[in-house]
């Protein structure tokens, strides 16, 4: 199931935490439908010195099969949730699912 990620509110840890997703979003460029492999959600550092700091990441790169337009992925875990970020589309085109 394709889970809509909510602008501004990033999506519950403990679904997230070492589970592996798969991402979909529309290319701007040429408006395909863009499916990533499956990238893995870090875990925030417990052991950051503050919550400022607990932020991990996880970073990819994605070819349009559209276009061939070349999109940023970032993957950012902290203790209040998971966002998900994709240069070059629109925030709320940007849906998850999990893997079990």
């Amino acid at each position: 199931m394709w889970i809509q990620q909510k602008p501004n509110s990033p999506a519950p840890l403990d679904d997230l935490q070492g589970r592996t997703v798969g991402l979909k979003f529309e290319c701007n460029k040429c408006n395909t439908e863009v499916f990533t492999d499956l990238i893995g959600v870090p875990a925030p550092d417990p052991m950051a010195d503050s919550l400022d700091h607990t932020k991990q990441y996880e970073k990819e790169e994605i070819k349009c099969p559209g276009c061939d337009m070349t999109h940023e992925i970032t993957v950012d875990s902290t203790f209040d949730g998971v966002t998900f970020q994709v240069s070059e589309v629109k925030p709320d085109s940007v849906s998850y699912q999990v893997t079990a």
